[in-house]
């Protein structure tokens, strides 16, 4: 049963825009945060942003200014806005949600920026 869909991944030119959506289960219940992550080829899935219940939001130094994420909480999902993207934020895009149970991940989305 898949539980975590993102959506929005494509194709852009640097300096362009992408927003990613990801939406959690409403069968998951209490989520206290949902997160972005990103694994370019050959490298580890790294960090990207996450938003907390109460809307703290916690964002990855190298595309602060570019990213932002946002979250629709009554209907677990969340947004990740990308503006100014450049070629090394290629990368599959993949959301997470996180409850007091476990940790819900989704298949990602692929992000792929050309020079």
């Amino acid at each position: 049963q898949v539980q975590v869909v993102e959506s929005g991944g494509g194709l852009v030119q640097a300096g362009g825009s992408l927003r990613l959506s990801c939406a959690a289960s409403e069968t998951i219940f209490r989520i206290s945060s949902m997160n972005w992550h990103r694994q370019a080829p050959g490298k580890q899935r790294e960090f990207v942003a996450g938003i907390s219940s109460s809307g703290s939001t916690n964002i990855r130094d190298s595309v602060k200014g570019r990213f932002t994420i946002s979250r629709d909480g009554p209907k677990n999902t969340a947004y990740l806005e990308m503006h100014d993207l450049k070629p090394e934020d290629t990368a599959v895009y993949y959301c997470n949600a996180i409850n007091y149970q476990r940790t819900y991940w989704g298949q990602g989305t692929q992000v792929t920026v050309s020079s």
